[in-house]
């Protein structure tokens, strides 16, 4: 019988092997110690019950010292346009760094390989604790705002949500506009690193098929991780860059075109301006934000192959080309229903329509007119186009493109089945055979984002609000889109009028959905603690 140390048993990774102490192992060379974990935890790959509290506080800590650094460049922009409010950037960023530092100094010695609970906690800590610090510079700088309505705006930034609570923001300080941007910018690569790095170790909703695996045997999952995440932070800032310059050559400012563009490639959609992109009338300025919300929203991992010259493999992606087909057929359909009731020219409507319906689809929350006012179909469609949400692994919220696809193909096995019953199929996603693992994981994942979503719609509805209010501002918030439907919450309003509770109940929608529902949900099971 091999002796089992808590520190040295980790969740199985690789379905044929396992970390410890350092090395990749098969599994079948430990027939012993496989039968003395699954005493221990009685089932086969879980991981011992223990976590390493210390290593996810240092984690944590680490990203507290990043996200307090990056105060000091709302700091710099108050501080050249003479705003007091860079000395509240300024001892924000101290404290939050301070803050970071006492987290991580005394876990420094901690490193572990993440196990599934810590995981979850990690994911969960992280996303909390950040958004409370966040919130910081909102709550005490010159423009009165409330402790809830800044927590408020820190989460839909970092969730690249994009639901605000601010008006007025053609006359706010630079520093303000351009950390809510920033958070938005940050809260998109989180994203991606959780897409990547985490979600699909977890199996969460599916996300176990986008797995990275090595072709190079010799080539270890996580320093293969970590080398596409350098490559993916790479393509994400020149992106960045090169929305940013097609932004300032279409007519923005130099100021504009930075804060734009990092809501931009995030999918998050916090704008500078209270007509968000319809204060800019340029057509050309609206063409360039569709192509960087559409590149956002697309999978990053397939730009870090592309880079490296498999750059066919982006366009032979099942979800890319059935994702890009879904957004044009549903804006010529728009364009088309829109038009006939519309006073405006064919061209005219359909540019309206392709910007509108790519912000929601991908989730950016974008806006260039007032679309409830197009009259039923189009309500009724962009309610339904809150729940689609753009491609794995992009910046993009949702229920995301691919569980539609693997739901459907699962939808025709079974009408085939009918036909006859003695065939035996089974669907394929990018030729590979979707498991009843994930067609279960997907499945599940579908059914609770709904029941979430209802959940939310009806602690609303208990608040008193109106029924268009409630259930849009759920279906918005879960899905990290931005602008709801109806006269408060809508294209042309905001959330500021909501009453308190509800917007602590939105933040809570906004981080469940951000977070692909289990990782936030699961740390309030008793089960997860019962250890």
């Amino acid at each position: 019988m091999f002796p089992v140390s808590q520190t040295c048993i980790f969740q199985l990774i690789k379905n044929n092997s396992c970390y410890i102490a350092g090395v990749w192992v098969k599994k079948e060379c430990f027939s012993g110690f496989w039968q003395e974990i699954r005493r221990l935890n009685g089932c086969r790959f879980q991981e011992v019950n223990c976590m390493n509290i210390p290593f996810v506080v240092k984690i944590t800590g680490v990203f507290l010292s990043f996200l307090g650094v990056a105060m000091l460049i709302p700091a710099g922009v108050d501080f050249i346009g003479q705003d007091p409010d860079w000395k509240v950037f300024a001892l924000s960023g101290l404290y939050t760094v301070v803050s970071g530092m006492i987290l991580y100094f005394p876990n420094r010695s901690q490193d572990a390989l993440l196990n599934i609970r810590e995981s979850y906690l990690l994911t969960f800590l992280s996303w909390v604790f950040t958004s409370i610090f966040g919130a910081v510079p909102f709550y005490f700088c010159d423009q009165n705002i409330s402790m809830v309505d800044a927590f408020f705006e820190t989460v839909s930034g970092l969730t690249t949500t994009g639901a605000t609570v601010f008006s007025g923001l053609d006359n706010m300080p630079p520093g303000i506009l351009i950390w809510r941007a920033i958070l938005q910018w940050t809260g998109g690569i989180g994203v991606i690193v959780l897409a990547v790095g985490i979600l699909p170790f977890l199996g969460v909703g599916g996300m176990r098929m986008f797995r990275i695996e090595s072709s190079d045997q010799s080539e270890k999952p996580v320093p293969r991780i970590k080398k596409i995440l350098q490559g993916i932070m790479g393509i994400y800032i020149g992106l960045t860059i090169i929305c940013t310059i097609a932004y300032y050559l279409a007519g923005m400012t130099w100021f504009s075109a930075w804060a734009h563009s990092l809501t931009t490639v995030s999918t998050g959609g916090f704008s500078t301006k209270d007509a968000s992109m319809g204060y800019f009338p340029s057509p050309v300025i609206h063409w360039i934000a569709i192509i960087f919300m559409i590149l956002g929203s697309l999978p990053f991992v397939l730009y870090f192959q592309a880079i490296r010259g498999k750059f066919s493999d982006l366009f032979r992606d099942e979800q890319v080309r059935y994702f890009l087909a879904f957004l044009g057929i549903s804006t010529v359909g728009l364009t088309l229903c829109v038009w006939q009731t519309g006073k405006e020219s064919l061209g005219d409507t359909f540019n309206h329509v392709m910007f509108n319906v790519t912000s929601i689809v991908t989730t950016t929350g974008f806006t260039t007119t007032d679309y409830s006012v197009w009259g039923t179909m189009a309500f009724g469609t962009f309610f339904l186009l809150t729940f689609v949400g753009g491609c794995s692994g992009s910046t993009s919220g949702g229920i995301k493109f691919f569980r539609f696809q693997i739901i459907f193909k699962l939808i025709q096995m079974r009408f085939r089945q009918l036909i006859n019953p003695t065939l035996v199929a089974s669907p394929k996603f990018n030729q590979e055979v979707v498991t009843q693992e994930i067609r279960e994981s997907v499945t599940i994942f579908f059914c609770f984002y709904i029941f979430v979503a209802c959940g939310l719609a009806l602690a609303l509805s208990a608040l008193n609000l109106d029924f268009i209010t409630s259930v849009s501002a759920a279906a918005t918030t879960i899905g990290n889109v931005g602008p709801g439907l109806g006269d408060i919450i809508g294209p042309a309003g905001n959330f500021q009028s909501l009453p308190d509770s509800a917007k602590w109940i939105l933040c809570f929608g906004m981080l469940a959905g951000r977070l692909e529902l289990y990782p936030i949900l699961m740390i309030f099971t008793i089960r997860y603690w019962d250890y």
